[in-house]
């Protein structure tokens, strides 16, 4: 005996799911400029230290060290190439 079960069709999430893709590389275009000025902050913070410039803007707080500043650099650059990987996946305009 055999039974078969017909389920109605839902609706279609391949819109949206588009939409998101064009809002990742959107942001990831931005990323890299954020990225470039974190990392333009943690050279200033290392040249402050070493005496060679005036003083950093920050002097207190966690967003005085040079390294949070790097850090953040790094991570906006990991961003942004996920959501360019993202923003780029199964498309075949892209490739």
């Amino acid at each position: 005996m055999v039974i078969r079960i017909k389920f109605r069709r839902g609706t279609r999430v391949g819109r949206k799911r588009r939409r998101n893709k064009r809002l990742a590389l959107a942001v990831a275009a931005l990323l890299p400029a954020l990225a470039l000025t974190a990392g333009l902050l943690a050279a200033w913070r290392i040249a402050a230290d070493l005496k060679l410039t005036a003083g950093f803007a920050i002097t207190t707080g966690l967003f005085s060290h040079w390294q949070v500043w790097m850090g953040a650099a790094a991570l906006l650059e990991a961003c942004a190439y996920v959501l360019n990987r993202y923003g780029k996946s199964n498309d075949p305009a892209a490739s």
